[in-house]
């Protein structure tokens, strides 16, 4: 009888311990590093983090800074984050305007999300028609914290033949700033990306925007990806999700990475992925803007990007891996 009582205890002890773990395991939180509330990326991982408590069995949180999330990624502070294709690119490398901090090895993209489409706009009734015409206009520059608009801004003007040197550069440290001086008339442009819902309040207290086309001609293009490689020239119509796009309008694109670290457990990056891929109509539900989204284009190549084994992992299961 005494062993039976002490069976009975460890398989008690057993079973609590494994009841522990459990809980802990559904108690995990996931960080995902965005820009600050009302920028695409804020509102995307607003999105992702919906999807991914629902569908994935993690807590998600959103955690806004005022940069970019790479640092916050390899630092551990995140365990997710958003960025563009050529910005992953230049930080994981410590190139570009990222010379001098070094090569970061450990950041992992997990999944290709979106074309993250970008644009140039004026107020409404501005008599500016181009980007060209920007020319000794105010323009916000700087972006110390932020050094990724500030690439495509240069990115924008080298398009029309541009540089900062031929326009009026009004210092900002990120991208909200900037915007919020344009609402103030201190810029006569304002960047953003295409669907944000800082657009939709901007035109709001200036009687109405209106996007600028950027020159898709080949030597145009050639200029602007000097400045960003692998972006694209697309067009984007007028449409209730596309607020300040009032004809058809060519603008700069390039993919919208959703990254992680090497040090992120493989079947938490496993669940995330999956959940995402699963539940468009669930991203949708909260975000609009995420429309480009296609669950059958996880996966890109990219030159000195690596993806995370517990993302490989699933794409293999789906028939995305190796990405074409």
């Amino acid at each position: 009888m005494k062993f039976k009582s002490l069976d009975m205890k460890l398989a008690a002890v057993t079973f609590a311990s494994a009841t522990l773990l459990t809980i802990a395991a559904n108690a995990q939180t996931v960080g995902i590093g965005t820009t600050g509330p009302g920028s695409f990326t804020h509102s995307s991982g607003s999105a992702m983090a919906k999807v991914i408590a629902e569908k994935a069995g993690l807590k998600a949180r959103v955690q806004p800074g005022s940069g970019t999330a790479h640092r916050r990624i390899v630092a551990g502070d995140v365990q997710f984050g958003l960025g563009n294709a050529w910005d992953t690119t230049f930080f994981v490398a410590g190139s570009r305007m990222y010379e001098g901090n070094g090569p970061k090895k450990n950041l992992r993209v997990a999944a290709v999300m979106t074309p993250l489409r970008v644009g140039i706009f004026v107020r409404k009734d501005s008599p500016i028609q181009s980007i060209k015409e920007l020319k000794g206009k105010n323009v916000p520059g700087g972006f110390t914290v932020q050094k990724a608009i500030k690439q495509i801004i240069t990115a924008h003007l080298a398009n029309a033949g541009l540089t900062y040197k031929d326009v009026k550069m009004n210092p900002a440290p990120n991208v909200v700033r900037a915007a919020g001086d344009f609402a103030k008339g201190k810029n006569d442009m304002l960047f953003f990306a295409i669907g944000s819902a800082k657009v939709l309040q901007v035109s709001a207290k200036v009687g109405g925007i209106r996007g600028l086309s950027i020159d898709d001609s080949p030597a145009a293009v050639a200029r602007m990806q000097k400045i960003l490689p692998g972006s694209y020239a697309m067009t984007v119509k007028p449409s209730k999700r596309n607020h300040g796009i009032l004809k058809p309008t060519k603008i700069i694109g390039f993919d919208f990475l959703l990254n992680t670290a090497a040090e992120v457990p493989a079947d938490v990056v496993y669940k995330v992925v999956k959940a995402l891929h699963g539940n468009k109509k669930g991203l949708l539900a909260s975000f609009k803007g995420l429309g480009g989204f296609k669950p059958k284009r996880m996966t890109k190549k990219y030159a000195g990007l690596q993806y995370h084994k517990g993302a490989i992992k699933f794409y293999k299961e789906i028939g995305q891996w190796p990405p074409k």
